[in-house]
């Protein structure tokens, strides 16, 4: 009887992992032609669910305000979540966010911390905005930020950024 449990949790896990990307590449492909209205029916419950790609594109659309009112407080919300989960796209979109005050107040700590965590997950632009932001800053908070970023690794983004 646990063998049989253990199939149907496989498969129905499998399925649903399936229809997930789906999902989302209906969504990404909906917001490419210009359906954010689609795009965001597609990517809000997979961004509920946790799908940190989904979270990340809601993000996007708050922030520019696409097929969604303008709202950077909402963005910052869904980049968030993602972030948190290692989206590097979300990550830099964070730090850009703490960088200019878009949603939360300007920080610059905070956004060369996301800025370096992104870079470490892989993103091909975040060293150049990690160098634009540590002109802003003195050497004392730069190592704060890399101490906050180190930390934030440490506890797999337990606590990370608020």
């Amino acid at each position: 009887m646990n063998r049989l449990t253990l199939t149907v949790a496989t498969v129905l896990s499998l399925a649903f992992t399936t229809l997930t990307a789906q999902d989302y590449n209906k969504g990404l492909t909906a917001y490419k032609a210009g359906d954010y209205e689609s795009a965001f029916q597609e990517w809000k419950p997979l961004a509920e669910q946790g799908n940190s790609s989904a979270q990340y594109k809601l993000g996007v659309m708050y922030k520019s305000g696409k097929g969604v009112p303008l709202d950077y407080i909402t963005a910052v919300r869904w980049y968030h979540l993602a972030a948190v989960q290692g989206n590097p796209f979300a990550q830099s979109n964070l730090g850009f966010m703490y960088r200019f005050g878009k949603g939360v107040p300007q920080n610059f700590a905070q956004a060369y911390m996301w800025y370096e965590l992104a870079d470490t997950n892989g993103h091909k632009d975040a060293k150049k905005w990690l160098h634009n932001v540590s002109r802003e800053m003195i050497s004392t908070d730069i190592e704060k930020a890399q101490a906050m970023a180190s930390e934030c690794l440490t506890m797999s983004y337990n606590n990370c950024g608020w």
